[in-house]
Order: C-alpha cells, then sequence, then structure tokens
C-alpha cells in the first residue's frame, strides 16, 4: 500500500480489538489558535494521518515509525485511575509490514517508548478516557527507546505534568507535539533505523496568548562519559549502543531545523528565545527547577 491510498476498513488484528474508523483525533483549535499537525517540510516525504482519540499520528511508512504525534492534553479532565493495559497492537489502517512491532523489541534491551504519553489524552467520560488509553497503545505511536530509568527520563516523561502544575486554572490545556528525529544516519536494527533523539513541543496559553517550550531528548551514547562502554557494545546484530538519557529545553526553531517539520507560530512564541549564545540554546535539565516558562 502506498501512503496515498485509502485506510484500510478496520478488522480484527491477532483476536485483539482494533482501531475503529470513528477517531477524530488531535483538535489543531483545541486551546483557541490554531496549532496545526507538525508535517515534513519536504512534499517527497510520504506520510500517513491516522486520528486516535484526543491524538493524531503522522506516520511514515518508509521508516516505519512515526515523524511525529500531536495530542490535547485537558489538565481539568484527566483521570489517573485508568486501568494500564500493556497491549500492543498493529494498526489495521496500515500493512504490518509498515510498522515496527514487537520483532524489533524482542530478546533486547529496547522499550517501546510511547510518543503520546498513555496519560495524556485520557479525559472526558470514563469510555471515551479508556479508548483513548488503549489507543496509545498501538505500534504506529511507539519508538525504540533505552531500558531503564534515569534522570533525563524522568524528567522527560513528567514535562506535561511540570507544565499543567504551572498553568493558570482556567487555562489548564496542552497542545503536546512529539517524535523522534528522523535521520538517514540513524543505526539500522532489524530492519529499523533507531532513532538517536526524541523532541516535544508544549504549546498552551500564557495570560490568554499562545506559547510554546520544545525539548529533546538524546539516547546517544555519550562519548564523553562512558565512551569506551558505548564503542565496545557495537556488535553486529545487536542494538545500536545507547546512551544515558539527557534531557535538554532548547528553541522551537531548533527542533524545527532538526526535524525538518513545520511548526507554523510556534518558533515565535517560544518562551526560550533563540538570541541565546551558542552553548547556551540547548538546556540541559537536571530538574525541573531549569525549566524556563517565561520569556
Amino acid at each position: 500500500m502506498n501512503p496515498s491510498d485509502p485506510p484500510r476498513p478496520p478488522g480484527p488484528v491477532g483476536g485483539r480489538r482494533a482501531a475503529p474508523a470513528d477517531r477524530t483525533g488531535y483538535d489543531e483549535a483545541f486551546l483557541g489558535p490554531v496549532v496545526a499537525l507538525p508535517l515534513p517540510v519536504r512534499q517527497s516525504i510520504g506520510t500517513v494521518i491516522l486520528p486516535y482519540t484526543h491524538f493524531t499520528v503522522v506516520f511514515r511508512p518508509d521508516r516505519r515509525l512515526a515523524a511525529s504525534t500531536a495530542v490535547c492534553v485537558e489538565g481539568r479532565e484527566l483521570l489517573e485511575d485508568v486501568p494500564r493495559e500493556d497491549v500492543w497492537r498493529f494498526d489495521p489502517r496500515l500493512p504490518e509490514e509498515q510498522q515496527a512491532g514487537d520483532d524489533l523489541y524482542r530478546n533486547n534491551s529496547l522499550d517501546r517508548g510511547q510518543l503520546v504519553r498513555r496519560l495524556d489524552p485520557v479525559w472526558g467520560p470514563a469510555a471515551l478516557a479508556a479508548r483513548a488509553h488503549a489507543d496509545t497503545f498501538h505500534f504506529t505511536n511507539a519508538a525504540p527507546r533505552a531500558d531503564g530509568f534515569t534522570t533525563g527520563r524522568r524528567l522527560w516523561e513528567g514535562l506535561e505534568n511540570h507544565l499543567l502544575d504551572h498553568a493558570a486554572v482556567h487555562d489548564r490545556r496542552l497542545a503536546v507535539l512529539t517524535g523522534p528525529v528522523l535521520h538517514d544516519s540513524d543505526p539500522p536494527y532489524r530492519g529499523i533505523q533507531v532513532p538517536m533523539r526524541f523532541w516535544k513541543v508544549a504549546a498552551f496559553l500564557q495570560d490568554g496568548v499562545l506559547a510554546a517550550a520544545a525539548y529533546v531528548l538524546d539516547q546517544s551514547p555519550d562519548l564523553s562519559r562512558d565512551a569506551e562502554r558505548a564503542l565496545a557494545g557495537a556488535t553486529t546484530g545487536a542494538p545500536p549502543p545507547l546512551g544515558p538519557f539527557r534531557t535538554y529545553q532548547v528553541p522551537v526553531s531548533d527542533v524545527a531545523e532538526i526535524t525538518e517539520l513545520e511548526f507554523g507560530p510556534l518558533p515565535d512564541v517560544d518562551v526560550m528565545p533563540a538570541t541565546h549564545a551558542p552553548e547556551e540554546r540547548w538546556r540541559r535539565l537536571e530538574s525541573y527547577e531549569d525549566v524556563v516558562l517565561h520569556p
């Protein structure tokens, strides 16, 4: 199936529930001002738009991974008691061979890293929230990440909560755009090029005006700290050596540059202006106190 072909009708996958065709996906006007789906700047890059419950995946069949995702987070209605199911499934709207399934993650140290966090779209009526939770467990919403928890990973996975905690009570809404940085130089493993970096751009209202903040998670080998182990791990047939997670706050414009995605007005409303000196443009986060939320 070519990316331009119409989606397949939904059907059962391995006896498990499949995503039906009634998902409306991410709402670009969720905040009021339009925050569009991040799409590739180059029209030669083929993508498939996959709507789910409260979020959408912009999928690249050529890489078998998402180019970007976008989710609406309604902080006032988030449900925290939805049982975690951890049942991963293929999306029947795409051929399974175009998706990175269990074969990529079997018998190795790679985790299925959710791009849209399982709790971000889980809001609204209980049945809708449960459906949103289940939708995040599609392989189209996963990308390979190093296993184990580090300070950088904890920071990364809690960024939405931190931003919601600092939002005004009446503006507890976020539009969160996330994805892997897909480079041609990403190392191949089991037919998939494993991304070394991930990005996240959060859009929100600040004093009634659109604002944005951007972050990068780096899992490339940290040669300055662990060069010997990183290089020794580069063996044929094994997953690429991955380093400890390092989380940075970066200018939105830098995310646009390294991903070749279009972010509309968000670079112009960045709370971390790109006027800093080069050595200060990427701010290493050691705790949430390091996060910049005001220009």
